[in-house]
């Protein structure tokens, strides 16, 4: 049995008074040879103390020669004594070794409990909760985490956390996560409410500026990643001037090393891919280790708890949220959240003073880029960069094209490739598959289409509830058509729902973000809306659109 060490003696300015006040006095009695009579009753005087008190004080002093030996005890029981009966006493030493240290992790309640039956079992006076409860105060909480929960617990509770993790320079190290934004977004077309987004962000260790984030209704991924690094990579005045802010965001260039945790898609072979073509480093947490992540954890939160300010939050917990109704306050699509974070991050963030470093961090930027020993380094090819971290399937062309997610892809390039007895890698964009892109062994890339280009696109969510669907159905032979079929026929099911439940407007527009997000996005020539083609081009992007217009009137 071990318990822990207490003092008996009260702390406080009070205490510590009286201490000093005792000491020159008992110091010179402890200084005698020998202490006579009259010595004593001075001493008494002095203190205002009978003699035993005095003799008391006389003996700590002399073992501990020190002011704090003097102070007053704590009145009452002194720690480690007891006032219950024996019997009692070992009987609560018993049960807490034999029922409270235990894996199913009993309550306080219960082991009160547990004592007072016995208790009367053997027909012994229960004892208060007040008296277990102290008994259990006295025992190692790691020996008893240890025993309920497990060595490795005990060892994760108790072990040191580094109070820094610090970087040199700018990108030196780049941490990233994500978390669901706790904000229920609406639909850009009603304004019916939808559901809660995700937000990947990552942060600059050492200036604390935030690199870059990216927002999306679809759950963290590979694509995720890819999306926000690109963000974080690329230079943003032209992103910041399509959303018509004009506070400047120079955080941008390719990181040194970036710092994970150990979610799967930190673990991808795309990313893995993209961060050895870019010379990047990856660098995994230990598990369970959410301390050394503490920079972007920290941020996060900073970034939610402006968020709560915003109408439709969800808040952190429900205690807090009480009775708000979130999904009816909503207000903000998820354009329009994106464009505030982003406002918030250069207008608020950035500018202000950030307590751990003394300093803004748009300001500390520019000093860790100057102590960096060499320049910045940016993407060769911003338009390749994103594809380098998208997944990839190994494929070999035939004469009928690429075959992916059983669907076939065709352009005339191919023809350059057929008979080739290798297997070269595909990338896919999970949020539209209309077109793929083939690595050449030369490192360019190319689009490859549908070979049907009368189908229209589909993200990879819809292609597995498809197949899911048609696996129900009890189709054996999944086919290309079938796929579309099956498609269509769900999404028509969507469009007709969607003014009804929230479910069905959650799926409808997961597709149609995802979809309009990436109409133009591996396109070098953006549309020019403003030209005398603007008709032309608002009907081609309305083509990539998975519902027609009319449905979200």
């Amino acid at each position: 049995m071990e318990h822990s060490k207490s003092s008996s003696l009260p702390a406080g300015d009070s205490a510590w008074s009286k201490a000093a006040e005792r000491e020159p006095v008992i110091r010179r009695l402890a200084g005698l040879e020998r202490v006579r009579e009259e010595d004593l009753r001075s001493a008494m005087r002095d203190l205002q103390l009978g003699r035993s008190q005095i003799c008391l004080l006389l003996a700590r002093y002399r073992s501990n020669p020190v002011a704090s030996a003097l102070m007053p005890e704590r009145p009452g029981v002194k720690p480690g004594r007891s006032n219950l009966p024996e019997p009692v006493d070992r009987l609560i030493e018993e049960i807490i070794d034999r029922f409270y240290r235990s894996r199913q992790k009993p309550s306080v309640a219960a082991l009160c409990g547990a004592v007072m039956h016995e208790c009367k079992a053997h027909g012994l006076r229960s004892p208060s909760r007040k008296a277990i409860s102290a008994r259990l105060a006295r025992r190692k909480l790691r020996t008893l985490i240890a025993a309920r929960e497990g060595r490795k617990a005990a060892d994760d509770a108790f072990r040191p956390v580094a109070t820094t993790y610090e970087a040199d320079y700018a990108l030196q190290v780049v941490q990233i996560d994500h978390t669901p934004v706790d904000q229920i977004v609406v639909d850009d077309r009603n304004r019916q409410p939808l559901c809660r987004p995700w937000l990947t962000i990552a942060i600059d260790v050492a200036s604390r500026a935030v690199t870059g984030f990216y927002l999306t209704l679809e759950h963290p991924s590979a694509v995720s990643v890819a999306m926000a690094l690109r963000h974080a990579v690329l230079p943003k005045a032209a992103w910041l001037s399509e959303r018509g802010i004009s506070a400047p965001w120079p955080a941008s260039g390719i990181p040194d090393r970036l710092h994970m945790d150990n979610a799967r898609e930190f673990h991808s072979r795309a990313l893995a891919r993209g961060c050895v073509e870019y010379g990047i480093e990856q660098q995994f947490r230990p598990p369970a280790t959410p301390h050394y992540g503490g920079h972007i954890e920290r941020l996060i939160g900073t970034m939610m708890g402006e968020v709560h300010l915003l109408p439709g939050t969800t808040f952190s917990n429900v205690a807090e949220r009480g009775t708000y109704d979130a999904a009816a306050n909503s207000a903000m699509t998820l354009t329009e959240l994106e464009t505030w974070i982003a406002i918030q991050i250069v207008g608020v963030y950035h500018a202000g003073l950030h307590r751990g470093l003394g300093r803004p961090p748009n300001l500390a930027w520019e000093h860790t880029v100057a102590a960096r020993p060499r320049p910045l380094r940016h993407p060769p090819d911003e338009h390749r960069f994103l594809l380098d971290f998208l997944p990839f399937e190994h494929r070999m062309v035939r004469r009928d094209g690429i075959w992916l997610f059983n669907i076939r892809y065709w352009d005339p390039v191919l023809a350059t490739w057929i008979g080739e007895r290798m297997r070269m890698p595909v990338k896919y964009d999970p949020r539209n598959l209309s077109r793929i892109f083939l690595q050449a062994p030369d490192g360019q890339h190319w689009p490859i289409p549908y070979a049907d280009l009368g189908r229209p696109p589909i993200t990879l969510w819809e292609h597995r509830q498809a197949m899911m669907r048609l696996r129900e159905e009890g189709r054996a032979a999944v086919n290309e058509h079938l796929i579309f079929e099956a498609v269509e026929a769900q999404r028509a099911l969507v469009a007709g729902a969607a003014h009804r439940t929230i479910k069905a407007r959650r799926a409808a527009r997961r597709s149609a973000y995802a979809l309009d997000a990436t109409t133009l996005q591996f396109d070098p020539q953006p549309i020019d809306h403003g030209s005398q083609h603007e008709a032309d081009d608002l009907e081609e992007r309305d083509r990539y659109l998975p519902y027609p217009l009319e449905e979200w009137s």
